[in-house]
Formats: structure tokens, sequence, C-alpha cells
């Protein structure tokens, strides 16, 4: 027996009338990055996140499975995140959980391109 008042922090699909609810991912939205960005920038933001990630919380493999489904197409995307047990939250990959309720949280530049994106030369 635990105490009433306590609770672990669980995704809201874990609320549904379906058990462990899979959300279908999409496309995210068009998006413009506050000023026009490169691709080698672009590219470099999402090195830098991808680098920095696993040290804000969750396990690694998670992430890597997030980064692989972030970067395939979304066929590929979705069989990645479903056998890595990636309880997909927002349908575009900003926000999922793992089967332990940990949050991941992925930006939108890691995602797609923006729509001020200037193509190098």
């Amino acid at each position: 027996m635990g105490c009433a008042g306590s609770s672990q922090s669980k995704p809201d699909v874990y609320y549904t009338n379906i058990p462990f609810a899979v959300k279908k991912i999409r496309k995210p939205k068009p998006w413009k990055h506050p000023q026009p960005i490169t691709k080698t920038q672009l590219t470099q933001l999402r090195d830098e996140f991808w680098d920095t990630a696993p040290h804000y919380g969750g396990r690694k493999e998670i992430w890597d499975a997030l980064r692989a489904a972030a970067e395939a197409d979304l066929t590929l995307a979705q069989a990645i995140v479903d056998s890595a047990g990636v309880i997909v939250q927002s349908s575009d990959l900003t926000v999922c959980y793992d089967e332990r309720g940990a949050k991941y949280e992925l930006p939108k530049y890691v995602l797609s391109e923006p729509t001020n994106l200037i193509r190098d030369s």
C-alpha cells in the first residue's frame, strides 16, 4: 500500500480508455526560425541538441531511437518509436515519454526545416 497522495508522473495516454493508445506520427507544421539560418547552421543546431539531450534525463537508447525517428521518413519513424516503446504525446514527436514515464521534448528544428532556411551554395 502506498500513500494516497503520491503518484508517479505518467503521460496522459495512460488515462484514456485504451491503455497504451498509439498516436500516428505526422509531419510537424511549418515553422519559422527567429532569423534566417543556413542548412549548415541548422545541422550544427541539431548536432548540439542530440549531443547534449541525454544529459537532461531519460534513457540514452530512447534518445537514440528518437534521433533515428526524427531523421527517417514517417513510416520508418513510426516503426522506430513503436519498437522502442516510445509513447507519443504530440503526433509531431515534440513531446514523448518512455515506458517508465520519463518525458522527452524535441525542438522543431530537429524534426523539420524552417520555412526561412537559406540553402547553402
